[in-house]
């Protein structure tokens, strides 16, 4: 079932000012808001009521300014482009996107938006917001399309035409590939769907030829993976330098639990802990865009060095650095050395109690939802002092958490009959049912090839979820990754059929899972099991016996078999202990 969420809030219509107007949270039209901005629109009263002053004046807490176009102008935009049949079609992505930008926006639009670009000059975020996005078990996140535009340009047609190819692009996106996949996990069609669109101010600063924030952040209420003396309900905090494209795409960020603030993550060497910090960070480009190209999400944004960010100034609130003659980090920058994103001033310093206060939002979205959630955030910092920062709250979606009793003893997790099992398995509860196992051939695998691994397995995905067969998927590195050296570079939509996924770690592809990235969000709200087995693990894959079995299909990369008898797999989420055992 979805997440039940009251009738739309009250909102004030957008009165053709955004920045200079009395309200701060507007919307166009009279159709619902979407998932994305009700979600915000429930804690708008919340925050600054129960949260704000008490962090004030070290931390200002604030929804960017925003104003919601509503679902009744997508309806109105699809029925008269008469595009419904094309974009209900098998047609690429780029075709059904081209189409879109050739449409007319409704005239009762044009108008609001043209007023509204015609006083910014800033970044903005044109983000979706549909009617089933963050839905409990359907939240479709990073599905659909947000679209940042520099919004710079001197003459207002032109930052005009560029708004309208954002939001035509987030209409399309409505019925892109991906997110067709998705729905067809779900018990909706496509034709359920209705798009809203939030038009939001960017959180950051304007350093030469680039805009972004000094921290964006994901918070989850619940830690699928508590490490030392960390609980699962305390949570996770996700820190990147920069736009949380690095967070929720790529899965590099600096993860903590909120109740040890001061703690590293775990690392074997700091070689290794150097290995898994940020080396980039995402920027809006305010200088030439490198290519005109409307139906692409990152057509304003670029990745940039540390080295840049030093130069900007803003590592000396965030960063630490390696000491190479003693193999140490020391904290600050005074010295030269590679830098460590570690955000130490703010996390073992206390330079502002961003910890503290992310621990009350937290509680206080839990409160207003009813559920554990996750959140995302983006702050700027005092360019002198770090203090007072802005912290924007950008987004509120609920988290799945199964709270089952099922128990895996150690004694379970080998034998005979056990295909793998791990200490590290997400999920809780039994799963029976599943006959069929898409693997990766460990033969045949290598991280320059992973693009054509993750098609491969798209193509099984199609044939399997068209024949409504569930199935255990096992492949190497990181799911998800948006860097094909790290893993295996899918996204959900790809590998929507599977209810069980094994991530085998390779020395070469070795990696942390990414809590805050949007993939693993979706992984736990569709209730999937997600196992991982490191090098080093006691507990291997038995690859041998899967080798064995015939295959139904088999491609260069990918190998489908499916068994007499289905597998026997179980979870106990709170040991994070999981086997997978046939007959």
């Amino acid at each position: 079932m979805g997440l039940i969420l009251p009738d739309r809030p009250s909102i004030a219509s957008f009165n053709r000012r955004f920045f200079t107007g009395k309200e701060k949270f507007t919307a166009i039209g009279g159709g619902d808001l979407g998932g994305k901005a009700h979600g915000l629109a429930l804690m708008r009263d919340t925050l600054e009521s129960r949260l704000a002053e008490r962090f004030r004046p070290e931390i200002e807490i604030n929804i960017p300014t925003l104003t919601v176009i509503t679902t009744d102008f997508f309806e109105l935009f699809m029925e008269q482009s008469g595009l419904y049949d094309l974009a209900l079609s098998n047609l690429r992505d780029d075709l059904i996107a081209g189409a879109f930008q050739k449409a007319d926006l409704p005239a009762q639009l044009v108008g609001d938006l043209r007023a509204l670009i015609a006083q910014v000059q800033t970044p903005l975020a044109v983000r979706s917001s549909s009617r089933l996005e963050d839905a409990m078990f359907e939240p479709f996140a990073s599905v659909y399309a947000t679209k940042m535009i520099s919004n710079n340009q001197m003459s207002p047609d032109s930052r005009f035409k560029k708004l309208v190819e954002a939001v035509k692009f987030i209409y399309a996106s409505t019925f892109f590939k991906d997110a067709k996949n998705y729905i067809r996990a779900t018990k909706h069609t496509t034709a359920d769907e209705k798009m809203a669109v939030i038009i939001q101010e960017v959180v950051g600063v304007r350093r030469g030829q680039r805009y972004y924030p000094h921290i964006s952040g994901v918070a989850r209420s619940y830690n699928f993976y508590p490490l030392g003396h960390s609980k699962p309900s305390d949570g996770i905090i996700d820190l990147a330098l920069g736009l949380g494209k690095a967070i929720v795409d790529d899965g590099i960020a600096w993860s903590y639990s909120p109740a040890y603030p001061r703690a590293n993550p775990p690392y074997n060497t700091l070689a290794d802990l150097l290995s898994q910090t940020q080396s980039e960070f995402w920027a809006i480009n305010m200088g030439w865009p490198a290519e005109f190209n409307p139906i692409k999400e990152t057509e304003y944004m670029m990745k940039f060095s540390l080295g840049d960010a030093e130069r900007d100034g803003v590592l000396q609130f965030l960063a630490s650095t390696y000491r190479a003659q003693d193999d140490k980090i020391v904290y600050g920058i005074a010295e030269k050395g590679p830098r460590v994103i570690d955000f130490a001033p703010i996390l073992k310093f206390d330079l502002l109690p961003l910890n503290a206060m992310l621990q009350e939002l937290l509680k206080l979205c839990e409160e207003t939802l009813g559920r554990m959630v996750e959140i995302e955030f983006a702050l700027t910092l005092d360019e002198r002092r770090g203090r007072p920062a802005r912290f924007g709250f950008l987004q509120v979606r609920p988290m799945v958490v199964s709270s089952a009793q099922v128990g895996v003893s150690p004694e379970e997790l080998t034998g005979e009959n056990v295909l793998l099992a791990s200490e590290s398995a997400l999920g809780n509860g039994v799963l029976e049912g599943i006959r069929d196992i898409v693997y990766v051939k460990p033969e045949s695998f290598n991280v320059h090839y992973s693009e054509a691994v993750a098609s491969d397995l798209e193509k099984l995905n199609h044939w399997l979820v068209t024949f409504d067969s569930p199935y255990l998927l096992i492949g190497f590195g990181r799911w998800g990754t948006s860097d094909p050296q790290a893993g295996i570079p899918v996204n959900f939509g790809q590998i929507c059929g599977a209810k069980v996924i094994v991530e085998s770690a390779l020395p070469e592809t070795s990696s942390m899972l990414s809590q805050g990235s949007h993939f693993f969000h979706n992984i736990t709200s569709f209730r999937v099991f997600y196992f991982s087995v490191g090098t080093g693990d006691q507990y291997k894959i038995d690859w041998d016996w899967l080798n064995g079995q015939p295959a139904v299909q088999e491609t260069d990369y990918a190998r489908h078999v499916r068994l007499p008898a289905p597998l026997k797999i179980k979870v106990d989420g709170t040991t994070s202990r999981g086997v997978i055992r046939h007959e």
